[in-house]
């Protein structure tokens, strides 16, 4: 499809594309590689030709790092499930939100597997509305029988679990929206928010002082370096990219190198 795609509009020579992580995208890549070379337009022998999603990587970094309390948003989430389940439990916790003067316009998110972040835009609006849910568990039997049917209404610990997590979702949040939009060029500021993301879970593995926020991190990390961790593995127009963004140029390039991968890196050269 790419390919007539390619032929229709008359486009031949093709520097990178950019694809998800998904094991058909390797194939795919690598049928187009040989296509373009046998057109014999093929830039730079398409040695750079895949590039991976990075907001994608940053969606699998998240959603390793909530495996850590899977149960707590479980909860939150089958009880926002709940909720929007049909209009007249609804408008139950929207009476909630009435009496308890927080106002009855504020939204609930669900998270869909396929939407980036949007675990973090559930936990946010749930929060929000956690007062309403606390007195929607005294007000409606139905709502503690059917959740007591999947894993239970969610805990103060579940809520304090996501309280604790939302800033670092919405780092992801920030990051992830800045590498994915669509009506401006992103490529140069690709490492910056990458990196920058990746300076947070470092950081937040070596907390001492918050177990579960450094068991969160460590998984983060183990993914973020399965990806980022390894210079050799990334597609170095991204390093390209930066240094052409007279912002960042080579100095800023060099100490994020040397910053993430050593002074010994062979990038250095």
């Amino acid at each position: 499809m790419i390919e007539r795609c390619l032929v229709s509009w008359g486009i031949s020579r093709i520097f990178t594309i950019t694809v998800d992580n998904a094991s058909s995208n390797d194939v795919g890549i690598r049928f187009l590689r040989r296509r373009l070379q046998s057109w014999g337009t093929s830039v730079l022998n398409g040695e750079f030709l895949h590039m991976r999603c990075g907001a994608h990587i940053l969606n699998l970094v998240v959603k390793d790092g909530l495996e850590e309390n899977k149960a707590s948003i479980s909860r939150i989430r089958c009880a926002v499930r709940y909720v929007r389940s049909s209009p007249a439990r609804s408008n139950k916790l929207k009476e909630c939100l009435t009496h308890l003067k927080l106002g009855s316009s504020v939204g609930l998110s669900l998270d869909v597997e396929t939407r980036w972040n949007s675990t973090y835009l559930m936990l946010e609006s749930a929060l929000k509305q956690k007062k309403a849910f606390d007195m929607l568990e005294l007000e409606d039997e139905k709502y503690l029988v059917e959740l007591g049917k999947l894993d239970g209404v969610p805990t103060e610990s579940d809520w304090e679990y996501a309280k604790t997590y939302l800033p670092i979702l919405k780092f992801f949040y920030d990051a992830t929206l800045k590498v994915s939009a669509t009506k401006h060029v992103t490529g140069n500021s690709y490492l910056k928010e990458v990196f920058g993301v990746g300076l947070m879970i470092r950081k937040m593995s070596l907390n001492k002082t918050d177990p579960n926020q450094k068991a969160m991190a460590t998984k983060m990390k183990a993914k973020f370096d399965k990806y980022w961790g390894d210079v050799d593995n990334m597609n170095l127009v991204i390093f390209v990219a930066c240094v052409l963004d007279p912002r960042y140029k080579m100095k800023f390039v060099t100490w994020l190198i040397r910053e993430n991968y050593g002074s010994g890196s062979d990038s250095d050269s």
